[in-house]
């Protein structure tokens, strides 16, 4: 058997409605792909390696529907630009997976992973947790082991705490560093592809081969002199065990002699702005070049408030507010008040961490997605009391910098073995703060 063969039988097996429900779709050709590549002796970056991609992304013959069913017609006539950039380097596309409907920009309160289209992705290593979102199924489905790799997307933590939620690696590229093209957005100020991995190293393959032009060569960084600084927003909230972690971590970095240091960089509300106004002109631009029936918002919130039983199961309100609440639209002063905002942000955080290789997060914040910072998701080997491996998310003012100091920190990370033992109570009360904090639209979390 050999790879794809591989993940074609476990995303039979275990990716379907019977069990974790990740899979969407698989591509028919997907086998055909991998004897392709191997009888191509070209050395590629991905030769042959089997890689699901989020149901927002455009595949060529493939459903792309963001998980909703308003968008069940809708058959890609291309690939997106990194869907085609992972063939050129030899990936195998296997098929699509499931995701929180449009991103999580449907309505308040639906629950990470559910779609009208695909229903509740299930977590991969205990089915009482939440899988989050919105790149659920990719999440799963490298987590479960089905495929090594997997495209998703993020706003704001969509592939970042999806990652840390799962126990697995996560990357989003500084903004603009992929196309957008052929991908459902909610706001291209803020969105991105990215990259899923049960490790760094894969992770960051995966995202060299979505690029138009590679990464340079990455090593570790030595952790000796290693600049960390620790974003102290809303630390004070975290529970016990979470706490421990992070100071377990810290000490082991400064014995390295890493040099740690703080800063305090809250999430910014006006990023709940420039979702709500990007989204419509922006849907409505990509839904114009596309096979889709429906072509503006109007006609999609007209379908689910004519479909209320398949369609309104949590509501509409993210979509409907973005429909009646723009006024002015792309020249709008909220709107526009918000980009100053952003950029005001920008000039203020990247000044505090110029000195920094990587900023480590404590509390939940968005900061590093208003201002388009690269930001990586790093698990390492100690597990939660869920069984879940722990993971830390981190962003910085430079990708490649960022990237060699986050090598160095999961080297440390996968040494710190061992599972967690605390008590039920205080797991529980960790993880309602982390998914009310992470899903919470208003200010820290904004899952999308």
């Amino acid at each position: 058997m050999n790879q794809t063969e591989k993940a074609l039988a476990l995303a039979e097996s275990i990716g379907g409605k019977n069990r974790l429900n990740c899979i969407a779709e698989i591509d028919e050709t997907a086998a055909e792909q991998a004897r392709e590549q191997e009888a191509d002796k070209q050395d590629k970056l991905l030769a042959g390696i089997p890689v699901l991609v989020k149901d927002n992304i455009d595949v060529k013959g493939l459903h792309t529907t963001a998980g909703s069913l308003a968008l069940a017609d809708n058959i890609a006539r291309e690939d997106a630009p990194v869907i085609r950039n992972l063939r050129r380097n030899g990936a195998v596309i296997l098929g699509k997976t499931n995701m929180t409907e449009f991103a999580n920009y449907t309505t308040e309160g639906m629950p990470g992973g559910y779609s009208s289209r695909g229903g509740q992705v299930i977590h991969a290593v205990n089915p009482k947790l939440s899988p989050t979102g919105s790149s659920s199924g990719s999440a799963v489905a490298v987590a479960a082991g089905i495929v090594p790799m997997a495209v998703g997307t993020d706003t704001s933590h969509s592939v970042t705490a999806c990652a840390m939620f799962n126990g697995i690696c996560g990357l989003k590229p500084p903004a603009g560093a992929l196309s957008a093209e052929g991908i459902i957005p909610i706001a291209r100020t803020l969105d991105s592809a990215g990259a899923m991995a049960r490790d760094l190293t894969d992770a960051l393959k995966l995202y060299s081969a979505m690029r138009d032009e590679p990464l340079p060569e990455l090593k570790p960084l030595k952790l000796d002199g290693l600049r960390i600084a620790v974003n102290r927003a809303q630390r004070e909230t975290l529970p016990g065990r979470r706490k421990r972690f992070l100071n377990s971590l810290l000490k082991r970095l400064k014995a390295g002699g890493a040099v740690i240091g703080e800063v305090d960089q809250k999430a910014a509300p006006e990023m709940v702005t420039i979702m709500r106004w990007e989204f419509r002109p922006m849907l409505e631009a990509y839904l114009k070049k596309s096979t889709a029936k429906r072509k503006t918002l109007a006609e999609i919130v007209a379908y689910y408030e004519a479909n209320p039983d398949t369609m309104m199961k949590y509501g509409d309100t993210l979509l409907r507010a973005a429909l009646d609440e723009t006024p002015g639209g792309l020249r709008g002063k909220p709107y526009l008040d918000a980009l100053e905002a952003r950029r005001e942000a920008v000039k203020r955080v990247t000044a505090e961490i110029e000195n920094d290789d990587a900023v480590l997060t404590t509390g939940p914040t968005s900061i590093m997605h208003f201002c388009g910072l690269p930001t990586v998701t790093v698990a390492g080997g100690k597990k939660n009391a869920d069984g879940v491996n722990e993971a830390v998310i981190l962003y910085g003012k430079d990708e490649c910098r960022l990237y060699e100091a986050a090598l160095a920190i999961e080297q440390v990370m996968l040494k710190m073995g061992g599972s967690g033992d605390e008590s039920k109570k205080e797991k529980s009360h960790f993880d309602r703060f982390f998914l009310a904090h992470f899903s919470n639209r208003s200010c820290s979390g904004l899952v999308f």
